[in-house]
């Protein structure tokens, strides 16, 4: 029994209401629905456990607060509590729509749900206003991981079961509560969505919107505009990259007017500040060596970044089997992320629905899944360890599972690096073949109009290959 979706997004209507919107569905559509919402409700259900999971995790720091180095040696350290006083959140967000008052390193969106979380807070005892706080975060961020898992389903209907690598992530267990990473992967997820729906301007009015609360999904639009130059499909890329702008501009407009520093805090902060914790240039300093200097830092990590994207593209243009954007954007986003000046644990989570995406096997994700927890333990005793030495974790075997925690981000890079190159090379489609998706096609299988299975093609479609690179 197959669990692929229908097309059409009716299910939830009455025989009536179908037979007004131009009949019901046919006996295997509706068999097909069902198959489908068969695999992704109790997917859902797992997704909101994994949630409740990662609120418990925290319950020591929920009891007795987020203040000194407790919360690091119990591992329920959250960035919420302090943005929430620091950023004085409090004051809502028609405070942060003005120079004068609520603060956010975060870019825009993020803060300004930030803020409207923060103004929802009841008054009281700090404390308690810093459980609100985060218990509001929490159910936002449950939310958010319902969409995820929904939108990863819908976005491979046929094989909705690889939304499991989002609902049951360790990832998303341990680093969802840390800060509000959550709300700018599922505004990609929706865009990712839309582009395999052949809807290039709503899906880069999503993607424009998910750039405004987190800076990565820029990757994600990059990998389209590299796929658009392998196939030639750059009208439809066009249109989605007209979407994003326009929503960037809609988003900042508030901001230029009352608070033009809001829109590049999040930039400046990153500009001048050292390596951060999981950064590779955070290494030198934990080995006994001086630390790099926070513009030295910043030069080295734009001069790797741009050679991640130099790999990225190479990635996405090389001959062969054409990769999906799921996968050009992996290697992008992992790229970039093991180059960067900072790799905060909760930056792991844009990597979550890519890599379900991608269709990777459970093995490597928990190959990488594994890296992350041990990471995701160690670094709150190492943090811990700088106020109270003879607890903590030294800073040597702290960059032993950092270095463990890039191997286990670089393992994905390679798996699909070398997932796509095992595929059998199809057959040249003719130049005027603009096939639709065959729904009986078996992923990994190669159709006879030479087309490969892939469900995130969206405009791509049929579209042959016209421009590649070959390294020699």
């Amino acid at each position: 029994m197959t669990a692929a979706a229908p097309e059409r997004q009716d299910e939830g209507l009455s025989g009536g209401a179908l037979a007004l919107a131009g009949g019901p569905l046919g006996r295997h559509a509706s068999a097909r629905a069902a198959s489908w919402l068969a695999t992704v409700l109790p997917l859902l259900v797992a997704a909101a456990l994994t949630m409740a999971l990662s609120v418990v995790q925290r319950s020591h720091c929920i009891q007795k607060g987020w203040a000194g180095s407790d919360q690091f040696w119990h591992g329920c350290f959250s960035d919420l509590p302090s943005l929430y006083q620091l950023g004085r959140l409090h004051e809502g967000l028609g405070s942060y729509l003005t120079a004068s008052g609520t603060t956010s390193d975060h870019p825009v969106l993020s803060g300004s749900l930030l803020a409207l979380l923060g103004g929802l807070v009841p008054d009281g005892a700090f404390l308690d206003q810093t459980r609100w706080f985060v218990l509001l975060w929490a159910v936002v961020a449950t939310a958010c991981a319902l969409g995820i898992v929904w939108l990863t389903a819908a976005t491979r209907p046929r094989h909705a079961a690889l939304a499991a690598h989002v609902a049951l992530s360790p990832v998303l267990l341990l680093a969802a509560m840390v800060s509000v990473d959550l709300f700018g992967v599922v505004l990609v997820s929706a865009g990712v969505w839309l582009w395999a729906r052949r809807r290039p301007l709503a899906a880069g009015v999503l993607l424009g919107l998910a750039v405004t609360a987190r800076t990565y999904p820029l990757l994600v639009l990059l990998a389209l505009l590299l796929l658009g130059v392998r196939t030639g499909r750059l009208a439809a890329v066009g249109r989605a990259l007209l979407g994003a702008v326009v929503a960037v501009a809609v988003v900042l407009v508030p901001f230029l007017l009352g608070n033009p520093g809001a829109v590049l805090r999040s930039a400046d902060v990153w500009w001048q500040s050292a390596p951060g914790l999981g950064s590779v240039w955070l290494l030198p300093q934990l080995v006994g060596l001086d630390p790099l200097p926070p513009g030295l830092a910043t030069l080295l990590s734009i001069a790797t970044g741009v050679l991640a994207l130099l790999a990225g593209t190479v990635f996405a243009l090389r001959p062969g089997p054409r990769p999906t954007l799921a996968q050009v954007s992996l290697v992008l986003v992992a790229l970039v992320l093991l180059t960067g000046k900072a790799f905060p644990v909760q930056a792991s989570l844009w990597l979550v629905p890519l890599v379900a995406l991608c269709g990777l096997r459970w093995r490597d994700h928990l190959v990488w899944a594994g890296a992350e927890a041990l990471h995701f333990a160690m670094v709150w005793l190492y943090v811990a360890g700088l106020s109270t030495p003879d607890r903590g974790l030294p800073p040597g075997w702290y960059a032993v599972f950092l270095l463990l925690r890039v191997g286990g981000v670089a393992w994905l890079v390679v798996r699909v690096w070398r997932g796509v190159a095992a595929v059998p090379a199809p057959r040249e489609p003719a130049p005027t073949a603009y096939a639709p998706v065959d729904e009986d096609v078996a992923e990994g299988e190669v159709r006879e109009d030479g087309l490969d299975d892939d469900e995130l093609a969206g405009d791509f479609t049929g579209a042959p290959d016209r421009l590649l690179v070959r390294i020699t």
